[in-house]
């Protein structure tokens, strides 16, 4: 009854007798569970309507607060990466993730494409909203949101939808006119995008300078920024990150036009949510 597996992942096949199967499930698990325990980050669930979805915090806890926006993909690396960082920023932050996707991450183009496509937009508005409340009721006095790629689309549309919101920043993402007309936008505003990127309609630059207009149509405080020779998701400059654009074709890397937009950004924010 020693029998054998056989297990497939990708391509790969692996070889096991059931006891050292189930060792290495038991291993995996434990090593998720570690990797839990050593996290910075804070798991948190926060109402909205009859049910709840998990948040990540990390920061100070009386600091301004600002809610973090994931990119296609999910909340991955990447994103806490960006949280970990904001958190850092000034005097600090206490900057919250809500897991838009209710824990589906996407490891490839296709799947994150597949995920976003689902993406109930109205509900990821409302789960904005609920993360807003839950800093303010949280020793967040003010609460900015920013966001990457699908998430800086959504942190314009907060500025538009929910009340709130003391300061936006955006990161190569804007809303469709279905969603959110950024010609109402009702908090300062502050967006970023590269000179080459190629998501036509979305975070190209010509979509960018309509922004720029139609945020001056809606007469808030903004400001938007175009960085010459590099693409969309500039921001991602872990190893990790990198590796995963240049998969994506996108090979250009521009470390001070990243420590620029840094800087920006900590301008902006720090300008509207100091307390």
């Amino acid at each position: 009854m020693e029998g054998r597996l056989r297990l497939k992942l990708k391509g790969l096949s692996i070889k096991s007798t059931p006891s050292t199967f189930y060792l290495a499930i038991l291993s995996s698990h434990l090593s998720q569970v570690r990797a839990m325990a050593s996290s910075p980050f804070k798991k948190v669930q926060i109402q909205r309507d009859n049910g709840t979805f998990d948040a990540y915090v990390i920061g100070k806890d009386n600091a301004p607060g600002i809610v973090v926006l994931q990119e296609w993909w999910g909340v991955d690396f990447e994103v806490k990466n960006h949280a970990q960082k904001i958190s850092q920023l000034g005097s600090g932050y206490k900057a919250l993730i809500p897991d838009l996707y209710r824990g589906k991450v996407g490891l490839e183009v296709a799947e994150a494409q597949h995920l976003m496509e689902g993406l109930d937009w109205q509900g990821a508005v409302k789960d904005i909203e609920a993360s807003v409340n839950w800093l303010k009721e949280n020793g967040s006095k003010k609460v900015g949101v920013t966001g990457y790629c699908m998430g800086g689309a959504l942190a314009i549309a907060s500025s538009v939808l929910v009340p709130g919101v003391d300061a936006v920043v955006s990161f190569y993402g804007v809303p469709s006119p279905q969603l959110a007309d950024p010609a109402n936008a009702k908090a300062p505003v502050q967006a970023h995008f590269g000179e080459l990127d190629g998501f036509i309609g979305f975070s190209d630059i010509k979509t960018g300078k309509d922004l720029e207009e139609k945020l001056k149509a809606s007469g808030i405080p903004h400001e938007v920024y175009f960085y010459p020779g590099i693409g969309h998701a500039f921001m991602n400059c872990s190893p990790e990150g990198a590796e995963r654009r240049k998969k994506m074709g996108l090979h250009d890397k521009d470390e001070a036009a990243v420590e620029q937009a840094w800087s920006r950004f900590n301008s902006w924010m720090g300008r509207f949510l100091s307390n």
